[in-house]
């Protein structure tokens, strides 16, 4: 899909198969992804396509971007999922890549590419 992501990244950790119509929006994404990959190095996805049950089955919302292909939440070695946050967020607001949601918790950082914005902080100390 792009020079660092390929589709098996971004399936279903339960195995099913991804609907077509989530392919489109996962390349969308993966091609999202490359331009914070480029710009921060190593970016590791810990999950992004859930389908309704696996979404259920993690306490997911049920409105979650996951259920569509759109959201990924991703790690780093070398960078806080707090700092991910704003470097994803000056690349939403320098539009380098498509707007989007940005969630904070205390291992990794959800992004997603819903088209509007959306943040939240789910950390504990």
């Amino acid at each position: 899909m792009t020079k660092n992501f390929n589709i098996k990244e971004f399936e279903c950790k339960c195995g099913c198969k991804m609907p077509e119509f989530v392919k489109k929006n996962v390349i969308e994404l993966a091609e999202n992804l490359q331009i914070i990959r480029d710009e921060v190095g190593r970016l590791d996805l810990t999950n992004s396509y859930r389908c309704k049950d696996h979404n259920s089955d993690v306490g997911g919302s049920t409105s979650s971007q996951h259920l569509v292909g759109k959201a990924a939440d991703v790690k780093s070695e070398s960078i806080k999922p707090k700092e991910m946050a704003q470097i994803v967020n000056d690349l939403m607001k320098n539009e380098k890549i498509k707007t989007g949601g940005i969630g904070i918790y205390n291992t990794f950082t959800h992004i997603d590419i819903r088209g509007v914005r959306a943040r939240w902080s789910k950390t504990t100390k």
